[in-house]
């Protein structure tokens, strides 16, 4: 199906997946905007240098369900893992540890027989909401959502190369000034006392996630999710009710609230000033508005040291 439309002789709007996402992802193209970067879209994760496993290959053992949808009492999955979603997909636990980690997520995979329509199967399903990557006035390109989005809904991946530690070391600091930093750094406590890192870049290979901007008051939570691989998916679910044209965001530094701003005291921003400089690095300013904003974009300093 072509998703090309011509709005005027210079401006038409095209699907940026190219088909690859079950809902397109609406842009627009004109002879006067800003320049589209360059990149290649894929819908998941995919193999880079350092990664010692192939997030695409199947690793996890399946369910024998055989019913519509996996039900607690009876299905593997859920068993071993806990239920994650709501019979509609809505992701059920939002609040984040007070350890500051994330506990995954796993949902049916490939090797499971319940049926696609399993209430277990949502961030493999992909998006389900119309989303528009666009210019914005002050931050580059940034997402909207086309129309309205319930609390815990799926809304994207960040999806890119998953890289190694090393790898993402070499990376960021190989960045010069005015290059964007897009790699993830996420982290998981896995109850033992163990924490297991992932790093996600999609500066080369990603997908419409790499153009949501940060907010220091963001309207996105990243849960990591696994589904085939014990890689996991960097799943974004909306930590509120979000309004139809209301851009996407979330927190680049992997923290989420939902609770009114708050100004930072002076010696708090004075802190956040000097922090901008690490390891002769100059950081980015924070463009997100919110009255509790640090003033600097995120910089993950394990990455670095």
């Amino acid at each position: 199906m072509d998703f090309t439309s011509n709005m005027s002789e210079d401006t038409r709007v095209v699907d940026l997946s190219n088909g690859l996402e079950s809902v397109p992802v609406l842009t627009e193209r004109s002879s006067g905007a800003r320049t589209a970067p360059t990149f290649q879209y894929s819908p998941e994760n995919i193999q880079g240098p350092g990664c010692t496993v192939d997030p695409c290959e199947v690793t996890l053992p399946g369910c024998s369900c055989l019913s519509h949808s996996c039900l607690t009492e009876s299905c593997s999955c859920l068993r071993t893992h806990g239920r994650a979603y709501d019979t509609t997909g809505t992701l059920l636990n939002l609040s984040r540890t007070e350890s500051g980690y994330s506990s995954p997520v796993f949902e049916c995979n490939a090797l499971c027989t319940c049926s696609d329509a399993c209430s277990n199967r949502v961030v493999q399903m992909g998006p389900r909401v119309r989303l528009e990557v666009y210019s914005t006035k002050d931050r580059g390109w940034g997402v909207r959502t086309l129309e309205p989005i319930p609390r815990g809904m799926f809304v994207c991946e960040y999806a890119g190369e998953v890289i190694s530690f090393d790898e993402a070391r070499r990376r960021q600091l190989a960045q010069r000034s005015e290059d964007n930093n897009y790699i993830i750094a996420v982290r998981e406590h896995a109850g033992t006392g163990s924490v297991t890192e992932t790093f996600v870049d999609p500066a080369v290979v990603g997908n419409v996630g790499r153009f949501l901007n940060h907010s220091c008051q963001p309207n996105l939570y990243m849960q990591p999710v696994r589904v085939h691989s014990v890689v996991p998916r960097l799943a974004l679910f909306a930590g509120r009710d979000i309004d139809a044209q209301e851009e996407l965001t979330f927190d680049y530094s992997g923290g989420y609230s939902n609770q009114p701003p708050v100004e930072l005291p002076s010696t708090q921003r004075d802190a956040a000033v000097k922090a901008s400089r690490t390891e002769g690095l100059q950081r980015k300013e924070c463009h997100c508005g919110a009255s509790s904003c640090v003033q600097f974009l995120p910089l993950d300093l394990s990455i670095l040291n």
